[in-house]
């Protein structure tokens, strides 16, 4: 059933924009959210937090005029509950039914589509390098990003197509020239915005030893190697070859302070090796892996921080907001890093998440092998990002 065709409910029902719920979430305030997606959709992604109530009820259990009382029974009355559903026609339906029989409710706005655009920019205020760096947060998938800015230049790491104007305005409203836009590998859990910034002036920069999976438009852009260097401003961008995610996957240390690491390493998990080769690659990429944290990631200061591409609903914020943590610290909270090698790969490989959503498609759209609008793209990316091990296993007591 479309949007378009739940009728109008005969009683007004406010709303509630995304930004202003998740506002009311980081505040601490109770939320009550009765989610009217279908089972599947609900247990593959959805709003949590510490000081909030989901309910899953699918929309048509309200389409009767005589709901089921064992429905209504789960609903609270004694709270405000907020509906929501994928696009937010069922959620206003749904809440107009509701409301009609005395319960306090409001719907989501856009639903989880106009959840997934919340895109949050927050300093990194432990980086000590030269200019000033920010963390691009995107809580409906844990995405992450980082803008790095210095003496009238910038360089965003790892941007998200559905943000391109984003990252040009910011840049714009904070005076600066976006110099390069670069890609830590070929994500398979969201369309990169690599290529879209490039045509609009932005130095796209993609890894060097990515290109053979089958890329088609490396020689449209400028490729990284191992070593080599970015200037934005007075700060430096180094590459870190760091393969073991993919193939190809480069981490890029940011004037020495922060080791931007794409999917390598999270500050709570390592990357899952399972996404380029599947099952019978993943031991080998596993021992890449565990190669590139020992040799190139733990051989840096532990006062280096780490920031990835993704977070968990098991990541910890920092004191400052962000997804970052110096490695000294994760080492001594993470079991996994203190391993052996086959240690190490035996426990990776014993309890992975399932793959992220639309995978294969995303990460052919990122080769440049499939073509999609910005509406396509957009929905293939939608849910959870799923790029790390299982959290559980890899953490120390």
């Amino acid at each position: 059933m479309n949007a378009d065709d739940f009728p109008t409910p005969d009683v007004d029902v406010e709303s509630v924009d995304p930004e202003t719920l998740k506002d009311r979430i980081d505040a601490g305030e109770d939320v009550t959210l009765l989610d009217a997606r279908m089972q599947s959709d609900y247990e593959e992604w959805r709003i949590d937090g510490e000081n909030v109530t989901s309910i899953n009820i699918p929309y048509f259990e309200f389409l009767e005029d005589d709901i089921d009382e064992d429905v209504l029974v789960e609903i609270p009355d004694d709270r405000e509950v907020t509906v929501l559903c994928a696009k937010g026609g069922a959620s206003e339906f749904v809440a107009g039914t509701l409301a009609e029989r005395g319960y306090d409710v409001n719907h989501l706005e856009d639903g989880m589509n106009g959840w997934a655009r919340i895109y949050e920019a927050v300093e990194v205020e432990r980086y000590d390098g030269a200019g000033t760096l920010l963390q691009y947060q995107r809580p409906s998938s844990g995405c992450l990003g980082y803008l790095l800015y210095d003496d009238g230049e910038a360089a965003i790491i790892d941007p998200l197509r559905a943000f391109t104007d984003r990252y040009l305005e910011d840049a714009d409203d904070l005076g600066v020239d976006l110099q390069y836009a670069l890609d830590t590998h070929i994500h398979a859990d969201h369309i990169s915005g690599v290529r879209d910034l490039d045509d609009e002036g932005v130095e796209g920069v993609i890894p060097e030893a990515a290109v053979d999976r089958g890329v088609t438009y490396a020689d449209e852009l400028t490729t990284g190697a191992d070593g080599d260097t970015f200037q934005v401003g007075n700060a430096t961008i180094e590459a870190v070859y760091t393969p073991g995610h993919t193939t190809g996957m480069t981490s890029y240390l940011v004037d020495d302070s922060l080791l931007a690491t794409g999917d390598g390493l999270f500050v709570e998990s390592v990357a899952r090796p399972d996404l380029e080769e599947g099952d019978d690659g993943a031991p080998d990429a596993a021992r890449m892996l565990y190669e590139s944290l020992q040799e190139r990631v733990l051989t840096l200061s532990d006062d280096t921080l780490v920031g990835g591409a993704h977070f968990s609903d098991a990541a910890e914020p920092a004191a400052d907001g962000t997804y970052t943590a110096p490695i000294g610290e994760l080492v001594d909270e993470m079991d996994a890093l203190t391993m052996d090698e086959q240690e190490f790969v035996d426990l990776i490989l014993s309890d992975m998440p399932p793959r992220p959503a639309n995978y294969e498609d995303i990460i052919a759209t990122n080769l440049g092998q499939n073509a999609v609008d910005d509406d396509e793209a957009f929905t293939l990316e939608l849910g959870p990002n799923n790029c790390a091990a299982s959290q559980d296993s890899l953490a120390g007591d």
